[in-house]
């Protein structure tokens, strides 16, 4: 009985020992086969740089675009900044009703912010500016109301949100008139609608044509090893095996693309950088150009990898198994 409890364990021991093997061996081999394509690759450092840099500089006009349109949305984010409200306010408030009318409107959870400006201040304000001292001072009083800057809380700056508030607004008692240049924000609002869609259509078919290019690559490639992919059927490979190394070609085209996109989009903003610099100077803003992030850029580069080994997919799929011995 225990000699055949010995046996069996054993036996088991075996089993997993082989299993473990096998496990072990199958990343050997992959391993080799991933090393062996990177030297295939450097047979031939020309015509893969080639597709390299087709492949990184394709990627490089969609992380281009990328950064264009997130500084697109954070100059219109500090616009929506200038989305203020003037409440003019009713003739004959008092100091007091004016002071608690604006702390009931800061403790609203729709506005980030209230201002007022006294009429006098107004008064004196348009005074020094307009040049028409002498004329103001021929008035009996102060044609000026009090006024209220309203800032929208965040979530309430959009066009069709700041109508709404505005209307809200003019319901109150103390409000004679309230006052946003809607059409701006609409305008604007379209525009970064524009930008953004317009520039995401254009990103997806330029990394449809980074796949396309990857794919006729590694077809040609097939094509030129089509003898030695027979020989290798003759003797016992399957289809898995005799694909991995042209998946791993992909993998290096994208790895080594993705990094040439990095270069690129790095210059690329360095070089429109002064322009941008020297427009925000012109309206006395002090505003440059965010580029990519650590992990903006390895999301780039782990896309290239990705187009890399779909591309690759997409052929070895179809011409690998296509190839038989006659």
């Amino acid at each position: 009985m225990s000699l055949l409890f010995r046996q069996r364990s054993s036996g088991a021991s075996q089993v997993k020992i082989s299993g473990f093997r096998r496990f072990v061996m199958f990343f050997v081999h992959n391993a080799q086969q991933c090393i062996a394509s990177l030297g295939e690759l450097a047979r031939y450092p020309l015509a893969s740089m080639m597709t390299m840099a087709v492949l990184g500089l394709s990627l490089t006009l969609p992380a281009t675009l990328y950064v264009v349109v997130k500084n697109t949305e954070k100059v219109g984010g500090d616009w929506d900044q200038a989305a203020e409200m003037t409440l003019f306010l009713r003739s004959g408030l008092s100091q007091q009703e004016i002071a608690t009318f604006t702390k009931r409107l800061n403790l609203s959870d729709d506005i980030e912010s209230v201002r007022w400006i006294p009429k006098d201040e107004a008064l004196a304000e348009f005074r020094e500016g307009s040049g028409f001292g002498d004329a103001l001072d021929a008035l009996p009083e102060n044609p000026l109301p009090d006024v209220l800057v309203v800032v929208p809380a965040v979530e309430r700056r959009s066009a069709q949100a700041a109508q709404a508030l505005l209307l809200e607004l003019q319901k109150e008692r103390e409000v004679a008139e309230a006052r946003l240049d809607l059409t701006w924000l609409e305008r604007l609002q379209a525009l970064l609608n524009l930008v953004r869609d317009g520039f995401l259509a254009l990103a997806i078919l330029l990394c449809l044509s980074v796949v396309l290019i990857v794919g006729n690559t590694i077809r040609l490639n097939i094509n030129s090893k089509r003898d030695e992919i027979v020989v290798m059927k003759l003797v016992g490979a399957t289809n898995s095996y005799i694909q991995r190394p042209f998946l791993y070609t992909g993998v290096w085209y994208g790895v080594i693309g993705g990094v040439i996109a990095w270069f690129a989009t790095a210059v690329l903003i360095w070089w429109i950088q002064d322009a941008v610099v020297g427009i925000s100077e012109l309206y006395d803003s002090q505003f440059y150009l965010e580029g990519l992030s650590v992990s903006e850029m390895g999301i780039l580069w782990l896309l290239a990898i990705l187009f890399g080994l779909f591309g690759s997919y997409l052929a070895v799929r179809k011409h690998v198994s296509s190839i038989e011995p006659q």
